[in-house]
C-alpha cells in the first residue's frame, strides 16, 4: 500500500514524499482513513510505530477547509511532556508546508507573553501540555468551544503523570459533538474507563500486542552489582560497536551523576531531565540529534515518543520500576526498520523488576556476559591505566607497662605529700586550726609578686583548704 491509497490530497502527499516516506505503516494504514472518515478511534500500538503520522496527516487535510478565531482553537492535540509537544509540532511544520494552516505550542518552561499572542490572533493546532493549558483557561485566555477534533497521545503515560483528572476537566470543556482520537502504547483499567466516558462508538485499532517490544532490537539482561554498574556500562559502551546511545536512569540525581562519570572517563555525553529548564533540555537533545555528543544519559522524561533517528543503543542502567517504562525505553532504537540493541543492568534489589519486566513481555531475556568487568566503586576521577595506591601498614602502637596500683590509702597520702608541706603532727585532743583568710601560699622558687597583695575579687577562690586535702579526710 502506498500513500497515495489512503485518499490524502496532492499537496500532503508532497510533503510526505519530501520527507523521504512511500509507504504507510500499519497503524498509519489502518488509522488515517478512520479518521478522514470522522470516526472517534482508540489505537493500541508501541512507540516507534509511526503513529504520530497517522493523526497528524488526517488532521491537515480535515483543518484545511475552515476559518479560525482568535483564542479559539479548531483542534487541541494534548501530550504528556514538552519534548512530545515539541516533536508534533515539528511533524505539523514538516507535513503542513504546503498548506496555509496556524499552530500554536503551549509548553512550561517558557514565557507565557508569546503563547497568548498566538491564541489571540487565531490558531488551527494548538499542541499542548496539560498544565499549560489549564493556566492558561483559568486565566481566561483560552475558549475551548470551538474545537472540532481532540487527540489524546501517549493516554497510557499521561496516567502515570497524573494527569487524568485534568483530561476529564478539559474533556467536560468541549464540545459534545468534537472527534476524539485516543492514541496509548497500553490500556489499563483507567485509560479504557476514559475511553467509554468521552469517546462516541470508537473505532478499536491494534497493531501490536500491548506492551510489546520491536523484533528488530536485539535485548539483553547484564547480571551485575549495584557498585559494579559504571564499570559494566563502560565497558558496554567500549565494546558493542556503540554508535549513538541513550542511557536510561529512574532518578534525577543518578542521571546528573553518571553523565559527570562518563565525561571524567572520556566519553561525548550529556544529560536531560525534569530538573532542566525548556531551552536547555532542547539544546541538549539538539546536541544529540546533530552529533555533538553520542550518548545522552535519560530519565524517564525522554522515554515516550520521542523520533532521535539513529540510535544504534539503549542501555538501562537501572531497571524500571514500572514494567510498561521498558517497553518505551528500548522502543528509542530499532526505529523505521533499523536493527537495535537494548541492554538492562540488573543487580540483586532488581530482581523483582526485572522478573515483571519479562512478564509483561512474555518472555526472558538472555543473558548477556560482559568479560573484563569487576565489583569496584566508582572513582572520583579517571584511573584508568593507573595502579591503585598501596594501602599504609597501620602504625603498630607502643605496649606501655601498666604501674602496679598502690592501695587507695597509700595513694591518697602521698596526693597530698605531694600538694602541701608536711604539717606537724597534731595530738588526738587538738583540733587543726582553721584561719578565717588564709592567704595563698606563695611558691619558695620565686620573688613576691607585689600582685599578690592585691584585694580579692569576686569570683577568686581564698577560703579554707578543702576537705578532701586534710588529713582527717584520710
Amino acid at each position: 500500500m502506498k500513500f497515495a491509497d489512503l485518499g490524502l490530497t496532492d499537496e500532503l502527499l508532497k510533503a510526505v514524499e519530501a520527507a523521504g516516506y512511500s509507504e504507510p505503516t500499519p497503524i498509519q494504514a489502518q488509522a488515517i482513513p478512520q479518521v478522514q472518515m470522522m470516526r472517534d478511534i482508540i489505537a493500541i500500538a508501541q512507540t516507534g510505530t509511526g503513529k504520530t503520522a497517522s493523526f497528524v496527516l488526517p488532521m491537515i487535510d480535515i483543518l484545511h477547509h475552515g476559518r479560525r478565531r482568535a483564542r479559539m482553537p479548531r483542534s487541541l492535540i494534548l501530550e504528556p511532556t514538552r519534548e512530545l509537544a515539541v516533536q508534533v509540532a515539528e511533524n505539523f511544520e514538516k507535513y503542513g508546508v504546503n498548506h496555509d494552516l496556524k499552530m500554536a505550542l503551549l509548553i512550561g518552561g517558557v514565557q507565557m507573553g508569546d503563547q497568548v499572542k498566538a491564541l489571540d490572533e487565531g490558531v488551527d493546532v494548538l499542541i499542548a501540555t496539560p498544565g499549560r493549558l489549564m493556566d492558561l483557561f483559568e486565566r481566561g485566555k483560552i475558549l475551548l468551544t470551538g474545537c472540532e477534533l481532540l487527540v489524546i497521545d501517549e493516554a497510557d503515560r499521561m496516567l502515570d503523570m497524573g494527569f487524568i483528572p485534568d483530561i476529564e476537566f478539559i474533556c467536560e470543556k468541549l464540545p459534545t459533538t468534537r472527534q476524539t482520537l485516543l492514541f496509548s502504547a497500553t490500556m489499563p483499567p483507567p485509560i479504557k474507563k476514559l475511553a467509554d466516558r468521552f469517546l462516541s462508538n470508537p473505532k478499536y485499532i491494534e497493531v501490536a500486542r500491548p506492551a510489546s517490544t520491536n523484533t528488530n532490537i536485539a535485548q539483553h539482561k547484564v547480571f551485575t552489582s549495584a557498585r559494579g554498574k559504571r564499570e559494566t556500562l563502560r565497558e558496554l559502551l567500549r565494546t558493542d560497536e556503540v554508535h549513538s546511545a541513550l542511557i536510561f536512569a529512574n532518578r534525577k540525581t543518578t542521571v546528573r551523576e553518571l553523565n559527570k562519570s562518563l565525561q571524567r572517563y572520556g566519553f561525548a555525553s550529556g544529560e536531560i531531565h525534569g530538573d532542566m529548564d525548556q531551552s536547555s533540555r532542547i539544546a541538549e537533545l539538539d546536541r544529540f540529534k546533530k552529533g555533538d555528543i553520542n550518548i545522552l544519559v535519560a530519565s524517564d522524561v525522554a522515554a515516550r515518543g520521542l523520533d532521535i533517528k539513529g540510535v544504534s543503543h539503549v542501555f538501562n542502567f537501572d531497571t524500571p520500576w514500572h514494567p510498561d517504562d521498558y517497553v518505551h525505553r528500548v522502543g528509542r532504537t530499532g526505529r523505521a526498520g533499523a536493527k537495535g540493541r537494548a541492554f538492562t543492568l540488573v543487580a540483586p534489589e532488581d530482581a523483582e523488576a526485572i522478573q515483571n519486566v519479562e512478564k509483561l513481555t512474555g518472555s526472558a531475556l538472555p543473558v548477556f556476559e560482559v568479560a573484563g568487568t569487576k565489583d569496584v566503586r566508582e572513582p572520583r576521577e579517571a584511573t584508568e591505566g593507573k595502579e591503585p595506591k598501596a594501602k599504609k601498614a597501620p602504625r603498630e602502637k607502643p605496649e606501655r607497662s601498666k604501674p602496679k596500683r598502690e592501695p587507695r590509702e597509700t595513694e591518697a597520702r602521698e596526693t597530698v605529700a605531694r600538694r602541701k608541706p608536711a604539717q606537724p603532727e597534731l595530738r588526738e585532743t587538738e583540733a587543726p586550726r582553721k584561719p578565717a583568710h588564709a592567704e595563698p601560699r606563695r611558691s619558695e622558687r620565686r620573688r613576691p609578686d607585689p600582685e599578690d597583695e592585691r584585694p580579692t575579687e569576686p569570683g577568686e577562690w581564698n577560703g579554707p583548704v578543702p576537705g578532701f586535702l586534710s588529713l582527717s579526710a584520710l
